[in-house]
């Protein structure tokens, strides 16, 4: 099992160049000049060309990205053209401000998908079934933000229960965790729905049944268990979905992590914070995939077999 982990962060390398290549390219093509946005707009050529020779701005482009990427390794990702702060030192110092609004939507995602999934597979075809997907297709086909203003109307104009925007404490990020948590919901709901009726039909279910297993045992201790591969799938993806890409949540509450941090920086023009932060979270998504690997070996033991004949 360590074995195969450690050929999947090696395989991780090539995959990790390719993204970080297209992105420095992309970020070049569109970034505009950066000379023009760190000096100001009485400053002379001569003052433009010697800071643009300093910045290696004037070398060819697979040099600039040669120079970038032995910078990530030696780890110095840049400056940030507007605040003059680390682009790395930055990116980690929002990243647990995600980390707890993508865990905690993540929580109230899973309290509400995996039993509304498992209550319409098990009353297929029946008004249950039907509610719970209609409530399902709501949530897949509302916009996150237009709910997130929703409910700003609601609890924190109407009713004043809960602050409209911020982070100075636990409910600060109770309407932040909601709307992401409830566009989750809707996803895995439907991932959890069909793999419980892949699993209902199978003989063994009955065979549990017939042996006189309690209800519960054979629905969660059963079926659950042999349909959590499907849903651990949609659990991981969504994830690491929420940690690179809840900008739009974090700017209707302004939260400050790292979606907010990326809008700022494009609004900003600021190449560097945007690259920087891009390729950092296509790693953490690369090791988000990782664990999502691994933790289908404690689900079901055959992959943690075909795992140990890899290593």
């Amino acid at each position: 099992m360590i074995k195969y982990i450690l050929k999947r962060l090696v395989l991780m390398i090539p995959t990790i160049l390719l993204t970080s290549l297209l992105i420095f390219w992309a970020m070049d093509l569109t970034g505009g000049d950066p000379v023009q946005i760190i000096l100001p707009e009485n400053a002379t050529v001569e003052q433009q060309e010697a800071l643009r020779e300093s910045m290696g701005l004037n070398d060819p482009f697979f040099v600039r990205y040669f120079n970038y990427m032995v910078g990530i390794v030696t780890g110095d990702m840049g400056q940030s053209y507007i605040t003059g702060l680390d682009v790395f030192g930055t990116f980690m110092h929002r990243l647990p401000m995600t980390l707890a609004l993508g865990g905690t939507a993540l929580i109230v995602s899973v309290i509400i998908s995996i039993p509304l999934g498992i209550w319409t597979a098990i009353n297929q075809n029946t008004w249950k079934d039907t509610l719970g997907m209609i409530l399902a297709l709501f949530g897949v086909s509302m916009p996150n933000f237009w709910l997130g203003l929703m409910l700003v109307l609601l609890f924190s104009l109407k009713l004043g229960w809960l602050p409209s925007g911020g982070s100075s404490g636990f409910k600060y990020l109770i309407l932040p965790a909601l709307t992401v948590g409830f566009g989750l919901a809707a996803l895995i709901t439907r991932t959890t729905r069909s793999a419980m009726l892949d699993v209902v039909r199978q003989d063994y279910m009955t065979t549990a049944k017939a042996k006189g297993a309690s209800y519960n045992r054979v629905i969660y201790g059963h079926g659950l268990r042999n349909a959590m591969i499907p849903i651990v799938t949609a659990i991981g993806m969504q994830f690491s979905l929420v940690m690179t890409g809840s900008a739009l949540a974090e700017t209707v509450f302004s939260w400050p992590g790292i979606g907010l941090l990326i809008v700022e920086s494009i609004n900003k023009r600021d190449t560097p914070m945007v690259t920087g932060s891009i390729i950092l979270c296509c790693i953490l998504m690369a090791l988000i995939n990782l664990a999502v690997d691994i933790i289908y070996a404690y689900c079901d033991p055959r992959i943690k077999a075909q795992y140990s004949k890899k290593g």
